[in-house]
């Protein structure tokens, strides 16, 4: 019997804004949702983390605390999360949004069980809110939850198609890597997810696969684990 496959999706909400660089840009969300749909309807278990800088990015300092900061960005990933829900359910797929902490009767309180029987249902399951925490970003959070629900990976969509020895914005000479190992990605301080995140997937043994957003179906290929970018191995 063919396993399922599950995977957890990690999308930039400053990419969801489009040119635009906040809010959202409806046009993006649709084609992301065309894309996850093709992968839902071939039975992939799909659960989704969207960042929250189309809204907020940390500040700190004399402005606001940073514990105050970390609440206002956990706040602005449920948004995101509830907005992409309702295209995904506009595209034909069914939803369900689990935050760590009470939102009242907006998302459901995080339970791996309740997760898993979504799954089970074929829905697109959201994860919002992060960790619940201050000082962990959504990288942790992403790491946590595809931990829990047993994910076979982590698929990082993000503005670069893969990950490369350095900058290449500011090296033209950048090495880009088809595999690379999370213990290089530490020692080397490449710019995947944070270090926090990285010693949890090393030690959980979860792999990542980093791959451009932008690229033509890109999040439908990466879904049926066809990477046109970098696979983190552990």
């Amino acid at each position: 019997m063919k396993k399922t496959r599950k995977v957890l999706l990690k999308l930039s909400g400053e990419a969801l804004a489009g040119e635009a660089h906040t809010g959202f840009d409806l046009p993006t969300v649709q084609n992301v949702a065309g894309q996850v749909k093709e992968a839902v309807e071939e039975g992939i278990r799909v659960g989704v983390v969207i960042g929250g800088g189309n809204f907020w990015r940390g500040r700190t300092g004399e402005e606001i605390d940073r514990t105050k900061s970390d609440q206002i960005g956990m706040l602005a990933t449920v948004m995101n999360a509830i907005y992409v829900s309702e295209v995904f359910r506009g595209a034909g797929m069914d939803t369900r949004i689990f935050t760590p902490f009470a939102c009242g009767s907006m998302t459901e309180l995080f339970s791996k069980d309740q997760a898993m029987a979504s799954w089970e249902r074929g829905e697109v399951v959201f994860f919002a809110g992060g960790t619940g925490h201050p000082y962990f970003s959504t990288d942790t959070g992403v790491a946590l939850r595809a931990i829990e629900m047993e994910a076979d990976e982590i698929l990082l969509a993000k503005a670069v198609d893969g990950v490369y020895d350095s900058d290449p914005k500011i090296n033209p000479e950048a090495k880009k890597y088809d595999t690379v190992s999370i213990r290089e990605v530490i020692d080397r301080k490449l710019a995947v997810v944070d270090l926090t995140a990285s010693i949890m997937c090393m030690e959980n043994k979860m792999p990542m696969a980093v791959f451009g957003l932008n690229e033509e179906n890109g999040i439908a290929n990466a879904l049926r684990g066809k990477i046109n970018g970098t696979i983190v191995t552990v």
